[in-house]
């Protein structure tokens, strides 16, 4: 099973919750409809890696995102992560009315810089990603359709979450092609204070 770090130790998640669609933005950019009720996928333990893989069937897209942790029936930390899509797959299966999960949940599929724990969140909170030093993807909780509270109240109504399970709400608009040898760095800020910092090179 992987683990992610989280301060000074390591968690094992059970499972990975992930919201589709909930920057106005990203929803635009890909040509999509504002959903009516909140999207919802899941990604398995095996979908936690630490290489940024450009190929895998087919390029792959990235998409970064604020990624909290749940434990003891609330969310206490915060990191960045990079859901690694296969975009022409996963417009193939919506154009079926097909799951998206073979485009989205496969191995090393989720990557994560360290969790740090947090003791409120606001909409202050948000994420910058920068590719080869600009800027591609900003975005914060103010941004959201839906905001963390009522995400893990949906996820909640219909499904039981463990301790460790970490919930990946969404994407701001700015995605795109992973290029190999690309320099990923991703941050979570507060207020302007940089929360946590992640680097990876793309392979």
């Amino acid at each position: 099973m992987n683990s992610v770090k989280v301060d000074n130790g390591y968690i094992t998640p059970s499972k990975i919750i992930c919201v589709g669609r909930n920057y106005a933005a990203h929803i635009s950019e890909l040509g999509n409809e504002v959903p009516d009720n909140m999207v919802l996928f899941i990604k398995s333990n095996a979908a936690i890696g630490e290489k940024l893989e450009s190929y895998h069937q087919e390029t792959l897209h990235y998409e970064a995102e604020l990624c909290f942790l749940y434990q003891q029936g609330k969310f206490c930390a915060v990191a960045i992560g990079l859901d690694l899509t296969k975009r022409v797959l996963q417009s193939q299966l919506k154009a079926k009315g097909l799951p998206w999960e073979r485009a989205k949940a496969f191995t090393s599929s989720a990557l994560f810089s360290d969790f740090v724990t947090i003791d409120t969140i606001d909409e202050h909170l948000a994420l910058e990603l920068i590719i080869n030093g600009e800027c591609r993807q900003a975005g914060s909780i103010a941004m959201m359709l839906h905001s963390p509270q009522a995400i893990l109240d949906e996820i909640q109504s219909f499904l039981v979450l463990e301790d460790g399970d970490i919930v990946m709400t969404g994407t701001p608009a700015g995605v795109g092609e992973i290029v190999a040898g690309d320099v990923f760095e991703g941050r979570v800020l507060a207020r302007n204070t940089v929360l946590v910092t992640k680097e990876w090179q793309a392979v």
